[in-house]
């Protein structure tokens, strides 16, 4: 059952079911690859890049090694949330040991230019990790296509079950430090008892990612997320949209309401049965400003405006329309001042 598994998330990303190491999930594999390349090849030394925008589950491992002793730089995002290429290049070393940066970024849905990003490693001589937890199962990602040694997955982005993953390690990258020594489960790259039930699901959902992706499904949600930001912006003023217009998920769209508190927005949309987020899950209940919107130069009072929509392969152009309905009485009733520069326009 676990090899089978490991067939149908290997062919998802076009690796071979040797290079798929199972995990608790995506933080597991990214501490995992960050970890892992640092206490496997540093020694308590060395120079680790990744960005601003990234998950916490990167940025909170590194400041970790910065605290072992590990130098650790952070490349900028501009305002549409895109690595600075150049930056990102000048900031690669001799002592480098690792590159980590994000395919897709979970608030804004952006998505980096792995291709050209791996490329730089590459000629750098640098190992390349990215977190494509976000993006694996919703675009086309391809191993064999990209310069990359380590890519993280997530079996419940996929609408798999929680609390599974893995990391793709490319064949001939360096041993990696295992931060998890058990009975030497996972081939000895990873220790402790299997969750087969959890990894059989995962699989499963890879290769229902893969046949949807084979499909005109992922154009049709493109469509949708496109269409649910032409209703909000025809029907309320005041409206901005956050991220890369062009490269970016399919399926994601934050959204800033001037005159509007996020918080405020996001209760009164559940009252009425439609599920949005004012940032990243993983930072929910923080109390702080988006950090990723914070990079982005984004000011504070538009960061507190703002709101993500998810959408799902499920989602149809009804409830697309239901929650615009929803959302153009709620923002209605909730704008300071409702004044008529900011209310509907009709």
């Amino acid at each position: 059952m676990i090899d089978e598994a490991r067939e149908q998330v290997a062919s998802l990303i076009g690796a071979s079911p040797t290079e798929i190491v199972f995990t608790s999930g995506g933080t597991e594999a990214n501490n995992f690859a960050l970890l892992g390349v640092a206490l496997g090849r540093g020694e308590g030394r060395g120079h680790i890049v990744t960005s601003q925008v990234e998950h916490p589950s990167i940025l909170n491992p590194c400041r970790q090694l910065e605290n072992m002793g590990f130098d650790v730089d952070l490349v900028n995002v501009d305002r549409l949330g895109r690595v600075d290429l150049e930056a990102l290049e000048n900031c690669l070393t001799e002592s480098t040991l690792l590159l980590s940066l994000q395919h897709a970024n979970s608030e804004t849905g952006v998505l980096q230019d792995i291709n050209e990003i791996g490329q730089i490693a590459k000629n750098k001589g640098v190992l390349f990790h990215t977190d494509a937890v976000q993006s694996v199962g919703k675009v086309p990602v391809r191993v064999q296509d990209i310069p990359v040694d380590m890519l993280s997955i997530s079996a419940h982005k996929l609408n798999g079950v929680k609390g599974v993953g893995a990391l793709y390690i490319r064949r001939g990258s360096p041993d990696l430090f295992s931060p998890l020594c058990g009975g030497g489960q996972e081939k000895k790259r990873r220790g402790g008892t299997e969750n087969v039930p959890g990894i059989a699901g995962f699989g499963k959902s890879c290769e229902i990612a893969q046949k949807y992706l084979g499909s005109q499904e992922a154009s049709r949600l493109s469509s949708l997320r496109d269409y649910l930001y032409k209703l909000i912006s025809n029907q309320i003023a005041g409206v901005k949209i956050f991220g890369d217009l062009e490269n970016r998920l399919p399926n994601t769209l934050n959204l800033g309401f001037e005159g509007v508190d996020g918080d405020t927005l996001l209760i009164g949309l559940d009252m009425e049965g439609v599920a949005v987020s004012t940032g990243s899950a993983c930072s929910s209940g923080s109390g702080m400003p988006s950090p990723v919107l914070t990079a982005m130069g984004i000011p504070i009072d538009e960061i507190n405006s703002s709101i993500r929509f998810s959408l799902g392969w499920s989602n149809t152009v009804a409830e697309i329309e239901k929650a615009v309905k929803v959302l153009v009485k709620t923002v209605s009733l909730n704008r300071i001042g409702n004044s008529p520069a900011l209310s509907k326009k009709y």
